[in-house]
């Protein structure tokens, strides 16, 4: 219907009302439909243009138009109303097909991930030591040569300072290191506590050892470190027995064997009896151990004629060897979550 529409004529709004029933029937989707209605029934439209014309009408022939242009909006509110519901009708029959879901289809398995084999164990050991009333005291990995060493009472010509087992970071007048042992993290403890102290340090340690069947140049360590009055070799011993039996059941046992490390005076390596061992019964070397060095009290300020300490460090993936019959430690570096699976995925 064109713009200049001056006069009410049946053949003008047959033809307005065609225009919108055939725009009616192409709309496609409730967009179009939505233009369809703007264009031939709001105002503005055609059908609206004429009825505004009602008023230039004679009035002996208001009644006849009247009716002929009601009748013609009340066919294309209909056809708008129908076109409308079947619309809807059919985007709604659409979508719920695209969000069919096949109830007898095969359910698809994701693989679940879980802890490592290794953080179970070092989790055990610590509840362990939790539930003797001790704390567990973490530390950075990145340590300062002080609490790695000096305080440790390593000279500074000790061994273990060199090259070849400690990974030093640049620039050298930094004086850090890549932690060779959680030992700093005891001395960190002894500083910063309250006394007395009963804590673990667990964590992860670097040295610059070779990658093969039983050494990592990075793996897992946990120390016990004890300060209080009183504290004797028995304490000690009675301690790593405790953890042994635990973790090893009833028949578990250490002893002690007289060594040399800096950080403790006496020292001792420390074996377990392992009695469910495959092959058979017997001892494995397992950690060290010892009465805390006199001059290691004193560098964390703690008087040695009061107080007295014991500590000991023991190789998580060592004791998940014997424990669990692993034959090689790369197996537990490398990632592969068949290695995982033998041990129970627990999350």
């Amino acid at each position: 219907m064109s713009d200049d529409v001056t006069e009410i004529t049946p053949e003008a709004v047959d033809d307005a009302v065609q225009a919108a029933l055939q725009a009616i029937a192409a709309a496609a989707d409730t967009a179009a439909l939505k233009a369809a209605r703007a264009a031939h029934a709001a105002e503005g439209s055609p059908l609206a243009r004429l009825n505004a014309h009602m008023r230039s009408v004679p009035p002996e022939h208001k009644a006849a138009f009247g009716k002929l242009l009601g009748q013609g909006r009340a066919q294309v509110g209909q056809a708008l109303a129908a076109r409308e519901a079947e619309l809807e009708q059919a985007e709604t029959a659409a979508r719920l097909q695209a969000e069919r879901v096949d109830v007898t289809a095969l359910a698809s398995h994701a693989r679940v991930g879980a802890r490592h084999p290794l953080t179970l164990l070092q989790e055990e050991i610590g509840d362990i030591f939790i539930g003797m009333g001790w704390e567990v005291a973490e530390g950075p990995e990145l340590e300062h040569e002080w609490y790695n060493f000096d305080a440790l009472n390593l000279d500074p010509d000790h061994p273990a300072r060199q090259m070849q087992d400690t990974f030093y970071v640049d620039p050298p007048e930094r004086h850090l290191v890549l932690r060779t042992q959680t030992s700093p993290v005891q001395m960190r403890s002894m500083l910063t506590r309250e006394l007395p102290i009963y804590v673990i340090s667990p964590g992860r340690v670097f040295r610059t050892d070779e990658y093969d069947a039983t050494h990592l140049p990075v793996f897992t360590q946990v120390e016990g470190l004890v300060v209080d009055e009183g504290i004797t070799m028995a304490h000690l011993k009675g301690t790593l027995d405790h953890l042994a039996q635990q973790l090893f059941g009833a028949e578990a046992k250490t002893r002690l064997r007289t060594n040399y490390f800096p950080f403790t005076e006496p020292s001792a390596e420390f074996d377990l009896w392992h009695p469910t061992f495959k092959g058979g019964a017997r001892w494995i070397e397992w950690g060290g151990c010892g009465m805390v060095n006199p001059n290691v009290l004193r560098a964390a300020g703690i008087d040695p004629e009061v107080y007295s300490g014991f500590a000991f460090g023991i190789g998580v993936e060592r004791a998940l060897m014997f424990r669990s019959d692993v034959q090689d430690m790369r197996d537990m570096a490398e990632g592969d979550i068949r290695f995982s699976e033998q041990f129970g995925m627990v999350v």
